[in-house]
């Protein structure tokens, strides 16, 4: 029997498509649902010889019901053709994703050599969020994410080694002298050793193991937080070979010229700053018995590593002598006569000689969000004690206060490792610097790493003495790249 002809007198019925219609669905079966609403809303909207319909209230809702329905349809098509394109061009990374934002992570699925950088980051938001990570505090959740937008290799480094398997297997590797290890654990190890020997100059020896993330002093330091200045300040750079090499210049002069006349040469010279990486080492005997019977003992000891560690870093990036360890800020400005700021009065510390060397840093270095001052706990004592009753503009804190922690709106921090005032006498080589201190370069390769040693010997008898070992090595290097973003106050 033929369909009756839609008239005014006998409207088009209200489609049977609901939003729950739409769920689950393929491309092709939104696609068929779309084109079955556009029917059905063409038919609501006008007449067969195109003139427009005037629809009731109850036309009007279904016909609004549709809409709705076909604009979210249309949502979910281009979201499928969207996710299918990313799909062509990296389906592992992509899959991998999916399954970190579904809380289904699988790592044997996440291909970091090819996930973009957005993709790894939106990876360890995920991880960040996971019981892992719920023993870290919120500044070191912080500092990872701070790393992670300066550094891809970090991230990586987290998708790699922050999972059940590796964190199991590098627990083995680094207590057991001949482990055995699940098809899981192996697979983690091998996928970290093709990472890293990817991106490495040459590969890591063949004993060590990448200590995970988030308890790597190296990337992290869970013993000190933020306690360290240089890693909070300097600008931080991870390289795959022995030397970071920089470009820095003075910039651009420009002058205003006569009308039509040739212009001027502005081309700028260019130096090229290095900072050469070094190894840093540190080595922990225990016994047999310890690393059977102390619950959590490799994380124990990364806590362990890090106080030593962060210690090693605050003195040689403070007064490193550049051969075979960092070159310490103290170090290289001291070098450079265009820096030092020498005391109104030699011996001592007057009310003028801070402003004096706050003047002498460049505008362009005061007002930087790394722009900080370095001292001494000797120091800051006494510039605390400058304000007096006729030199009230010197005041800083009281007796009370731990520490003067402003100066010029700016940061002071602490470095044991400066000179402090009961040398004054002498002519040593600083008392406080100042400046911007993203000038200050800390260049890594890669991360921390750690080596079994399975059988110590006593040197006298070659005896075994049952005790075992951990070699941690990390390849660090710092060095200021640009001098004239400081300025040291000294005393000669």
């Amino acid at each position: 029997m033929a369909k009756k002809p839609e008239t005014k007198e006998d409207p088009p019925q209200q489609s049977s498509f609901t939003m729950d219609s739409l769920r689950g669905k393929t491309p092709e079966q939104l696609k068929e649902i779309i084109d079955a609403l556009d029917v059905h809303l063409k038919q609501l909207h006008q007449e067969e010889d195109g003139s427009l319909r005037s629809l009731d209230e109850n036309e009007q809702k279904a016909f609004d019901a549709g809409m709705s329905i076909r604009e979210e349809g249309m949502k979910m098509l281009e979201e499928h053709q969207r996710v299918a394109l990313v799909f062509q061009k990296n389906p592992k990374a992509v899959e991998g994703i999916f399954n970190v934002i579904k809380g289904q992570v699988d790592d044997r699925d996440l291909d970091v050599r090819r996930m973009s950088n957005h993709e790894i980051h939106e990876a360890v938001s995920r991880k960040l969020e996971s019981r892992a990570a719920r023993r870290l505090r919120s500044d070191q959740i912080e500092q990872i994410n701070d790393r992670m937008d300066a550094e891809r290799g970090i991230g990586a480094r987290i998708l790699l080694t922050e999972n059940d398997a590796y964190r199991s297997a590098w627990q083995k590797a680094v207590t057991q002298p001949q482990p055995l290890y699940t098809d899981e654990e192996r697979d983690a190890l091998l996928r970290f050793k093709d990472y890293e020997r990817a991106g490495a100059e040459s590969p890591t020896s063949a004993g060590g193991f990448g200590i995970p993330v988030f308890i790597d002093p190296h990337i992290i330091l869970t013993a000190q937080g933020s306690g360290n200045p240089f890693l909070e300040l300097a600008r931080q750079v991870t390289v795959n070979t022995n030397v970071w090499k920089g470009v820095s210049s003075a910039g651009v002069t420009w002058a205003f010229q006569a009308e039509a006349a040739a212009a001027t040469d502005n081309f700028p010279t260019l130096a090229q700053p290095t900072v050469t990486l070094y190894t840093a080492r540190g080595f922990l005997p225990y016994s047999i018995e310890i690393g059977m019977d102390y619950p959590e003992f490799a994380s124990e000891m990364s806590y362990l590593l890090a106080q030593g560690y962060s210690e090693l870093l605050v003195d040689k990036f403070t007064r490193g002598a550049g051969t075979t360890e960092p070159n310490g800020i103290l170090t290289q400005l001291s070098a450079n006569t265009n820096v030092r700021v020498t005391v109104t009065t030699a011996g001592s510390l007057g009310a003028p000689d801070p402003y004096k060397v706050w003047a002498q840093v460049p505008q362009r270095f005061r007002n930087q969000p790394s722009t900080a001052w370095l001292m001494t706990v000797g120091t800051n004592n006494a510039i605390r004690q400058l304000g007096t009753s006729n030199v009230y503009h010197a005041f800083t804190v009281n007796l009370p206060e731990n520490w003067a922690d402003s100066l010029f709106g700016k940061r002071v921090y602490e470095s044991p490792y400066m000179p402090d005032l009961t040398t004054w006498t002498t002519t040593p080589p600083g008392y406080a610097v100042v400046g911007d201190f993203s000038n200050y370069v800390i260049a890594r390769n890669g991360g921390m790493n750690v080596e079994l040693i399975p059988a110590l010997f006593d040197v006298t008898n070659n005896r075994p003495t049952g005790q075992r070992g951990w070699f941690a090595y990390a390849r660090i290097g710092g060095n200021s790249v640009n001098d004239l973003g400081f300025r040291l106050l000294v005393n000669s």
